[in-house]
Order: structure tokens, then sequence, then C-alpha cells
């Protein structure tokens, strides 16, 4: 497991990446009155946050953001082997929010006031489900190949991208209209388009599947992960695709094949519309 840990502006990012033959235990520590967001762009991993008796877990937390206050909070990742683990972490104390320029600290008090005025010394913020706009910006910061001060630039863009999507959506009126049986439907169906990745079933097939109608597949598969069925799945083939070629001695044909692409040009296309560089990039 590789931790690496920046400092910016006064904030705190923490970029974890792991890959194993065996699940891995790992601990760290923040004592101080934090606020911290946690971006979770894969991995299977079950989250425990422990601040004074208090006790917070996550079973799962991939493709997730998560919020939080604590004063003198214990992380404990419990990371499977089966996927790797990409994850940034950015923490604040809150005498340096304090410091931020008036407009800034507003914009933070109007979203999530109850995280910069704690009344406790745990406070569990808002989570959601990772938008592709903070996908893009995780898988960005890891595919990142810039160093010293040219590397910090460009993470704070992606960590103050990553910040402004999570409080822009806390702003937005979640989604009230999918039930909770359609929704553990769609949970399912996402997780069908991962295991078959390279060879989706068709939309009719997947509808049959989950036992939910297409006309419905579609309107809440969007309503709830805030993209259309099909651009989820191309999302996280490009994604699975990045992941292969660093990892990986494949080729980009061969990760085109391999994450369902026919078409070299196509998946190139693709590739650099969604990182802004070429699949064959990632190799240098």
């Amino acid at each position: 497991m590789t931790r690496d840990i920046i400092e910016t502006n006064g904030f705190i990012v923490v970029v974890e990446y792991s890959i194993a033959n065996e699940t891995i235990v790992s601990k760290c520590e923040v004592n101080d009155r934090a606020v911290g967001f946690a971006f979770y762009g894969s991995g299977d991993v079950q989250l425990e946050m422990k601040c004074g008796d208090h006790v917070e877990h996550y079973t799962t937390t991939s493709g997730m953001a998560i919020s939080f206050f604590g004063n003198s909070i214990e992380f404990t990742h419990t990371i499977s082997h089966k996927t790797p683990l990409q994850s940034i972490t950015v923490f604040s104390t809150l005498h340096n929010l304090a410091t931020l320029p008036e407009q800034e600290q507003q914009f933070f008090h109007e979203h999530l006031g109850a995280l910069f005025n704690p009344s406790t010394d745990f406070v569990k913020g808002p989570h959601q489900l990772m938008t592709p706009d903070m996908k893009s910006a995780v898988v960005k910061i890891f595919a990142c190949t810039y160093t010293g001060a040219t590397r910090l630039m460009f993470l704070k863009s992606q960590v103050t991208e990553l910040l402004s999507h999570f409080i822009g959506n806390c702003a937005m009126e979640p989604a009230q209209s999918v039930g909770d049986q359609e929704r553990k439907k769609l949970y399912q169906a996402k997780a069908i388009l991962a295991d078959n990745i390279a060879a989706p079933p068709s939309l009719k097939e997947l509808s049959k599947v989950i036992g939910l109608n297409s006309y419905k597949l579609k309107k809440n598969f969007k309503e709830l992960f805030g993209v259309p069925v099909f651009k989820h799945l191309q999302n996280e083939r490009l994604i699975k695709a990045h992941h292969l070629l660093r990892e990986s001695d494949m080729t980009v044909q061969e990760a085109s094949w391999a994450v369902g692409y026919e078409s070299v040009s196509s998946f190139s296309n693709a590739f650099i519309k969604k990182f802004g560089f070429r699949p064959s990039e990632v190799k240098k």
C-alpha cells in the first residue's frame, strides 16, 4: 500500500493506493479538530471511524464520497485484495478554515454548517455517490506524472474540483422518487454491469434480470446515479482500462478489448475525451 501526504493551502491531502494478494488493514489518526472529505474512486473497503466512544462504520465505500467532523479520529480501513483501492481524503482544521477568504468560508458554512459549527466531538456530514466528474478528478490525480511544484499545483486544482462537486451536490435536493425496493434493483443492475463490463447485457436483458421494466430502469438509474445506464458503463470501462494500462503489461489494443471495445480508434477517442491524454501516454 502506498500513502502520499501533501499539504496545500493548509489542507492536508492523503492519496492512498493499494493492490495486494491478501486483505490489508490500514490505520491512521488525525489528532485535531478537523473537517474531512473522503473520495473512494475504487476499492472494496470497510471503513471504521472512531472518535472517543463514538464509532461509525461504512460497510462498503467503493464509489462513495463522505464528509465528517471529528475531534481526534482514528481511521481503520480493511481493504479487500479483490479490487485495488484508490482514495483521496482531504482534511482541514477548523482553525485553518477560519483563515480562508470570507467568500470561501461563506460557501462552506452555507452548505455544510453542521460540520463547521459542531455541537459534539463527532458529526457525520453528507455522503453521496461519486458523480462521473468526481471519479474523473480522482482518476486524474492517480494518473498525474508531474513532480514538485507542478504536481502540487495540479493536485490543488483537482482537490478544489472534488470539493466543489461535493458541496454543489449537497446544495441540490436529493431524488425522492426512487423507492427502497427499486433502489436495491438498481444497485443490482450496477453490480451486473461491473461483473460483465466487457460483454454487458442489453437494456432489455438487464431489465428482465432485475425485474424492473426498461423505462423505469433508464429513468431511475439516471436519477439515482446521475448518469444514464450505458454512459455509466462507458465511464467504468475507461476507468478499468486506465488501471489495466497502468498496472499490467497490456498494450492499448489489449486493454481496449479487455473492457469491451472492438475498435481501438473508438476506445482512444473516448479515453482522450475523458482523461485529456492518449491511452499510450499512461505507459510513459
